[in-house]
C-alpha cells in the first residue's frame, strides 16, 4: 500500500459530505482566519440529486423543519430557492398538513412554520453545490478517514485513505466528524488513550419501507403532506404512513412498522399495509396512482446519543456534529433541522473563541443541549412500544406522558396552543414554552370540543386525486 507524503497544514477538515458536514464545513468557511475547509466523504458523489450508498435512510421520507430552513440560509443564502427551483415544495404547518395525531386530526389553521418537501438526494445536492461556490472549501470524494493524528489533549490531523488504497495525513487546526450513525469517533478517541465514550440506546425495532407514485397531475403542486401517527398509547406496534409531495411530480411514501407490526419490501403488501393503519387515507390517495419503482426497505433506526461532552479533558482540534452525537428514529423528523442547528452553534463559537484552546470543548458542550429537545420527543415515543428495548421510564417521565397527551388534545381544539406546540415541534422555541403558566392552564381546563371526526382534507384536494 502506497504512503503519500504529509501535507501541509488544511485549516479545517470536515470528515462526512452529508448535511451535517457540508453544513459544518459552510459554518467554518465564513471565517477567513480558518483558511482552506477540506470536506472527506467515502462515497463518489453523483453530479445530481440521487440516493447515496453511504445514506441508506435517504431513500425514505425526509422534511426539513422551518427552523432548520432557517439555520441553513443563514449559512448559505439562497439555498431555499434554489430547492423551490429544483422541484422542492415549501408546506405551511399546519396548514399544508392533514395529520392524524395520537389524540385525533390536526385542524388545518394557517401559521408561521413550515417544512421543506423534497426527495433527500434533491435536498443535498443543492446544500453540496451551493457549499463548493464558496471560496476556500475543497471536496475529496472516494476517500475515507482511517484515524486521528495527536493525542488526548489535541488531535492535529486525520489518516484518510483514497480508492486506490494510498495513505495520508490531513493536518488541521480543527478536525469535525460528521460521519453519521457510523462513526468510529469512539473507537479513534480510545486509540489516542481516552476512556469509553458513555452511550444510550432507545430502539423500538422501526422498518421503513418507501415507495416512489407518480402524483395525479392535478396533485403534482398544491398538495399537502398526509400522515398518519401512530397511538404509543395503544398496546399494539406503532405504524405509521406519510405521504410527501416531492419534485418532478410524484408522491413519496413511506411505511414504518416497530417490532411486531413492521413493513415488507413485498410490493403487493405496500397498499395492504397502509389500509391497516388507524386511518386508511394514504392507501385510498394512492390507489390508483402509477409505481415508479419497487419498495425499499430500511432497518437500523434505534435511537442513539454518545455522551462526547463527559468525557474529561476534551481534546482541542476535534468536534464531533450530527449524527455522530446523536440519532434519532427518523419517523419524528428532527435530524436534519438538528444537524443544521449544530452547525449554527459551531459558526458561533469559533466567532467567539477563534481557534484557540477550549473551542472543541464548548462546541461539544453545546451540541450535547441542542440534541437534548429531539432526543426527549424521540425516546419519549419510541420506548413505549411493545418489545422496545431501552432504559424503563421513570415515575416522572410517566406523568410527563399524560400531561402531554393532554396538551396534544387541547391543541387540537385551541390554535393559540396549537401554535405554541408546532413551535417546539419545529425546534424553534424551547421545550420549556409548553409548561408556561398559559400553556399549562389551557391544558388543565381541556379541550372544549370533540376532535375533527374525519380527516381534513379538502374537496378540491380530493378531486385532485378522482380526476386521474
Amino acid at each position: 500500500m502506497a504512503v503519500l507524503p504529509q501535507t501541509g497544514h488544511t485549516g479545517a477538515v470536515v470528515l462526512g459530505a452529508g448535511l451535517a458536514g457540508m453544513l459544518a464545513a459552510a459554518a467554518l468557511a465564513r471565517h477567513p482566519e480558518i483558511g482552506a475547509v477540506t470536506v472527506v466523504d467515502r462515497d463518489r458523489l453523483e453530479p445530481g440529486p440521487a440516493p447515496r450508498r453511504g445514506l441508506p435512510q435517504g431513500r425514505h421520507a425526509h422534511v426539513l423543519m422551518s427552523s432548520g430552513v432557517r439555520a441553513i440560509e443563514a449559512l448559505l443564502p439562497g439555498t431555499t430557492d434554489r430547492w423551490l427551483a429544483a422541484g422542492a415544495h415549501r408546506i405551511g404547518l399546519p396548514d399544508g398538513y392533514v395529520m392524524l395525531l395520537p389524540q385525533g386530526w390536526l385542524p388545518r389553521w394557517p401559521g408561521e412554520q413550515f417544512v421543506i418537501s423534497c426527495s433527500r438526494g434533491l435536498l443535498d445536492w443543492v446544500v453540496r453545490q451551493r457549499l463548493l461556490e464558496l471560496p476556500g472549501v475543497r471536496l475529496l470524494a472516494r476517500t475515507e478517514a482511517s484515524g486521528l493524528c495527536g493525542d488526548t489533549r489535541a488531535v492535529t490531523g486525520v489518516r484518510v485513505r483514497d480508492e486506490t488504497g494510498a495513505t495520508r495525513v490531513l493536518d488541521a487546526a480543527l478536525v469535525v466528524d460528521a460521519t453519521g450513525r457510523g462513526s468510529r469517533a469512539p473507537r479513534w478517541l480510545a486509540a489516542l488513550g481516552a476512556p469509553p465514550v458513555a452511550e444510550d440506546v432507545v430502539d423500538s425495532g422501526l422498518r421503513y419501507a418507501t415507495r416512489i407514485f407518480r402524483a395525479p397531475p392535478a396533485a403534482a403542486r398544491d398538495f399537502p403532506v398526509v400522515n398518519v401517527q401512530a397511538d404509543p398509547a395503544q398496546d399494539r406496534p406503532g405504524q405509521t404512513a406519510a405521504l410527501m409531495p416531492i419534485e418532478d411530480g410524484r408522491w413519496l411514501v413511506t411505511l414504518s412498522g416497530t417490532r411486531g407490526g413492521q413493513p415488507s419490501s413485498d410490493e403487493r403488501e405496500f397498499a395492504r399495509f397502509a389500509a391497516g393503519m388507524r386511518h386508511p387515507i394514504v392507501a385510498e390517495l394512492i390507489a390508483g396512482a402509477e409505481p415508479l419503482g419497487p419498495v425499499a426497505v430500511t432497518n437500523g433506526t434505534a435511537n442513539r446519543r454518545r455522551h462526547f461532552d463527559r468525557l474529561p479533558g476534551w481534546p482541542d482540534g476535534l468536534v464531533v456534529c450530527g449524527d455522530a452525537v446523536a440519532t434519532y428514529n427518523p419517523v419524528y423528523g428532527h435530524g436534519m433541522t438538528v444537524a443544521a442547528l449544530g452547525a449554527t452553534i459551531l459558526g458561533a463559537e469559533v466567532a467567539r473563541h477563534g481557534l484557540g484552546p477550549g473551542l472543541a470543548a464548548a462546541v461539544q458542550h453545546r451540541l450535547a443541549g441542542a440534541a437534548t429537545a429531539a432526543w426527549g420527543h424521540a425516546t419519549g415515543t419510541d420506548i413505549r412500544f411493545p418489545e422496545a428495548v431501552g432504559r424503563s421510564p421513570t415515575r416522572a417521565e410517566r406523568l410527563l406522558w399524560r400531561y402531554q397527551s393532554r396538551l396534544m388534545r387541547t391543541a387540537l381544539d385551541r390554535p393559540e396552543i396549537a401554535r405554541e406546540v408546532i413551535e417546539v415541534f419545529t425546534l424553534s422555541a424551547p421545550a420549556g414554552r409548553l409548561l408556561r403558566p398559559r400553556v399549562a392552564w389551557a391544558t388543565l381546563r381541556g379541550p372544549r370540543r370533540p376532535p375533527l371526526a374525519s380527516p381534513p382534507i379538502t374537496g378540491v384536494e380530493r378531486a385532485m386525486v378522482d380526476r386521474s
